[in-house]
């Protein structure tokens, strides 16, 4: 973390985030996966606790399921972030429940 506590890493980014007209919530659920996201190709990214990327998987939304499974085995990731592919943009954050 840099001095002001925020992530100071190489993957650290800084852009437009894109909300849907008409949102008045954030998705937050266990076990599920929106369907906005299974529609779409996407990069999941693995990050341990010091937000350092140690793996990542493109993967087609509807089978993004094993490809969970598969990075959340390893012992050294934290969390996901899912990207939308095409361009880049951030779709959420997976963590354990």
């Amino acid at each position: 973390m840099g001095p002001d506590g925020r992530n100071s890493t190489p993957y650290r980014a800084s852009h437009a985030i894109f909300v849907r007209e008409g949102a008045t919530a954030a998705y937050d659920a266990v076990g599920e996966i929106p369907e906005v996201m299974r529609s779409r190709v996407l990069s999941l990214r693995a990050f341990d606790r010091d937000h350092l990327m140690v793996d990542a998987e493109l993967v087609d939304g509807r089978d993004a399921e094993g490809a969970i499974i598969r990075l959340l085995a390893n012992a050294q990731v934290d969390y996901l972030q899912a990207h939308y592919a095409t361009r880049g943009c951030y779709a959420g954050r997976i963590a354990r429940a």
